[in-house]
């Protein structure tokens, strides 16, 4: 039995963030229902990558069901009614008020159903200066101060993936979790409220706290702002790798059995990690001519032996043949999709993930 069998989860909702949250508690046996707008979430439309679907639908949309309604209409707001009597959890990134608007604010959803957990999603909450303020992944970024500490020296830069979306989720999905387990306990549902600019503004922690250190950071591209050495270097046959020394023991490991020099580990000038991010230019220097003299076939050998940390510097090629990539098979209306498999593995389970759905009235 899965863990959330038997519940139900209504899903008004579009794009990334909810459906990111809706998708894990379907994977772990909820049954969602997905109110869709006529037309369709939105997202089905960003594009036409996985056998002429979305890549952001076919992601984020299995094991749901679809129920298509215009909830501007008496009929279909009868129909929501009636759905939301007999679920557990409702989800939904509307504007913010936009719900009470439709008649479902939190006095009737309380006073009708008061073992219902909400978790509504909006870009900066439901009050403060910006609360009415439309807000996309990218928009947040910028707003948070995300993209200031992300990039290289010649220019900010967007984070490659829709990370406030995504972090956003997975927030929701960890308080839904939470109501869950209390409800248990008390039997009363919750009302949760999750801004992607406050998720964003919590995990931009450390260099807020180091900005108002006097220690603002800069961007420094592939580098590591306050860890040292860490980054990118280049072997002798061209090939990037990325190491990252996490400790004074490892500088002494690194320098004894990777740069053959194990008077270094104790230098003054490199043998704390505040020295070497002091010295970066010097502390790059010296390891960047130890990869130099290495292929990558040797430059692995040496940092394997020495127990150290390293990685490829990989594209999307690299990760599509990884040796390590797990991977899921789900059913779409276009077919069978492999793409990488979620990443909690539960001891002796194999989970069913779902079939992504189609659009009522026609193919996706």
């Amino acid at each position: 039995m899965l863990p959330l069998q038997g519940l139900t989860v209504i899903a008004i909702e579009q794009a990334v963030a909810a459906p990111f949250a809706t998708a894990r508690l379907a994977d772990a046996g909820a049954r969602v229902i997905k109110i869709e707008r006529p037309g369709g979430d939105f997202a089905r439309g960003y594009d036409d990558s996985v056998k002429g679907q979305s890549s952001y639908f076919v992601w984020l949309n299995r094991g749901k069901e679809t129920v298509l309604a215009d909830l501007s209409q008496d009929a279909d707001k009868a129909i929501l009614a009636g759905l939301l009597a007999g679920a557990d959890v409702l989800v939904q990134n509307l504007k913010p008020g936009a719900l009470a608007r439709l008649g479902f604010g939190p006095d009737r959803l309380r006073s009708e159903c008061p073992q219902l957990i909400t978790c509504s999603i909006s870009g900066y909450g439901d009050t403060g200066p910006m609360a009415d303020r439309k807000a996309y992944d990218l928009l947040i970024q910028a707003e948070s101060g995300l993209c200031s500490v992300t990039g290289g020296p010649d220019g900010a830069a967007r984070v490659g993936i829709s990370i406030v979306d995504i972090a956003t989720g997975a927030t929701a999905h960890a308080a839904i979790l939470e109501a869950l387990i209390r409800r248990g306990i008390t039997g009363q549902g919750a009302q949760i409220s999750i801004s992607m600019f406050d998720v964003m503004a919590d995990w931009l922690t450390v260099p807020l706290l180091n900005h108002e250190g006097g220690k603002t950071p800069k961007r420094i591209g592939l580098t590591h702002p306050s860890i040292a050495p860490y980054g990118v270097f280049d072997c002798k046959d061209g090939t990037e790798i990325l190491i990252a020394v996490q400790s004074d023991r490892e500088w002494r490991q690194l320098a004894g059995d990777f740069l053959d020099a194990p008077d270094l580990g104790r230098d003054p000038r490199f043998a704390t990690n505040v020295a070497r991010v002091a010295n970066r230019q010097e502390t790059d220097a010296l390891v960047a001519a130890a990869f130099a003299r290495r292929t990558l076939s040797e430059a692995k050998a040496a940092m394997l032996k020495a127990d150290l940390a390293f990685a490829r510097l990989n594209d999307m090629a690299g990760l599509s043949e990884h040796p390590h990539l797990r991977r899921i098979t789900v059913e779409t209306p276009n077919g069978p999709v492999r793409y990488p498999a979620p990443a909690a593995i539960f001891a002796g389970e194999t989970r069913p993930y779902g079939p992504v759905p189609a659009l009522p009235g026609r193919k996706t």
